[in-house]
């Protein structure tokens, strides 16, 4: 939609996700993420940290899903998603404080201090048939190959396409 801000954001969750089922089946969850710029002091040589941001995200579906098997707290992480207007409240010390929400279109963990292992999910609807799904979940229709079978550079551990000077592109 035209007009939207869209903001990536990276940070540490600060809870464990939290999975949630609407009355008409749709399921959603929330999450805070805190992010908080450090900078380099030179006079001291430290690193200082500033103020904390704290984002309240929220996703839905089949994302929602995904989130609340693949993320805990403490993880950091990548946001991208739809900023909202910010909601303006009193904390319970009787400061004025106001709050960042983001509709989350797309999240993974920061691979910057961590490795991560993707475990794909088939797309709901899709026929799963054969030994090798395309990139959608499905399977190549009859008679068609997969485009990893029909060229040597694309199958490490096959012999097929090797021994030629001439590149495979």
């Amino acid at each position: 939609m035209a007009g939207e801000v869209i903001i990536t954001v990276v940070g540490n969750l600060a809870n464990d996700p939290e999975l949630k089922t609407t009355q008409s089946g749709l399921t959603v969850v929330s999450l805070n993420v805190a992010s908080t710029p450090r900078t380099f002091n030179r006079n001291t040589s430290t690193w200082d940290d500033g103020e904390t941001v704290w984002v309240r995200c929220t996703a839905w579906r089949e994302l929602a899903e995904n989130i609340s098997r693949s993320l805990t707290k403490g993880t950091r992480v990548i946001v991208t998603g739809r900023l909202k207007a910010p909601s303006a409240y009193q904390s319970a010390t009787g400061e004025a404080r106001a709050s960042i929400e983001l509709d989350i279109e797309e999240i993974g963990p920061s691979l910057k201090y961590a490795t991560a292992s993707v475990t794909r999910r088939a797309r709901e609807g899709a026929a799963i048939s054969g030994d090798s799904p395309s990139a959608w979940g499905q399977a190549p229709a009859a008679g068609q190959s997969t485009p990893a079978a029909d060229v040597g550079w694309a199958n490490p551990g096959s012999d097929a396409g090797f021994g030629s000077d001439v590149a495979p592109f």
